[in-house]
């Protein structure tokens, strides 16, 4: 066939479009378990984190985790467990808080700290640029933050970025989500001298305004649903 042809140059490219495809497909393929593998770590590290759980020299997050998660479950806005045939560590929280309160699958992640147990909750919601997400984990009284991690998408780096600092996430231990006559307020995030009354709050990151609502909002609208179920532990520690 002559080399110079417009046949052989198609052919050619075709032939080599083919191969090139089967190769990426077949690297994909090899790949693709250590990177949902990669992801999944990714996800167990952020968990722990809302407890301040660090892998150490030595340690693993698999093993971290495997070790203090000892529960994971689903409930409803009535804070009942269901059993929808998923697991709670695969539930997609960013499609969940699109749904009615009363449609949604609410992940919980039961925790044993040296500090007792903690139901860690995760969280997602829009920032500035792009969605935010995090966990917080309270303590058994279903009301008191026990710890939190907040992550983003693509937030200014040294403004709204700066929700994933401990600087930030810090401020919500020991912040209670419910007033003291069981209604549910979760926490405000408050310019300094705009703190609100009756409410527990948290100073806005500086300059990181619409971040920071975007945080008060996300807390707002992904812990109400589990009102019932914050409740059905304040009772129980009674």
């Amino acid at each position: 066939m002559n080399r110079q042809s417009n046949t052989y140059t198609i052919i050619y490219s075709t032939v080599l479009v083919i191969v090139v495809g089967v190769v990426l497909s077949v690297v994909y393929q090899a790949l693709r378990p250590r990177q949902i593998e990669n992801i999944q770590n990714d996800t167990k590290r952020q968990i722990l984190a809302a407890v301040r759980v660090v892998p150490q020299k030595g340690e693993t997050v698999s093993q971290l985790f495997d070790k203090y998660i000892t529960a994971s479950y689903i409930v409803n806005d009535k804070g009942q467990k269901i059993d929808p045939k998923e697991d709670a560590f695969n539930v997609k929280v960013s499609l969940e808080v699109k749904k009615p309160a009363d449609e949604r699958l609410l992940p919980v992640f039961e925790c044993q700290t040296d500090n007792g147990l903690k139901y860690i909750i995760p969280v997602y919601g829009a920032g500035l640029w792009g969605p935010i997400w995090g966990y917080v984990a309270f303590d058994n009284n279903g009301d008191t933050i026990y710890g939190a991690y907040f992550a983003h998408q693509g937030e200014t780096p040294g403004l709204g970025a700066e929700i994933e600092k401990p600087a930030f996430s810090d401020q919500f231990e020991g912040k209670n989500i419910f007033s003291p006559d069981g209604v549910f307020t979760s926490v405000a995030v408050s310019k300094v001298g705009k703190e609100p009354q009756g409410q527990a709050w948290v100073h806005a990151v500086s300059g990181g305004t619409i971040t920071s609502q975007g945080v008060q909002s996300m807390l707002f609208d992904s812990l109400e649903p589990y009102s019932a179920f914050f409740k059905s532990l304040k009772g129980s520690a009674l």
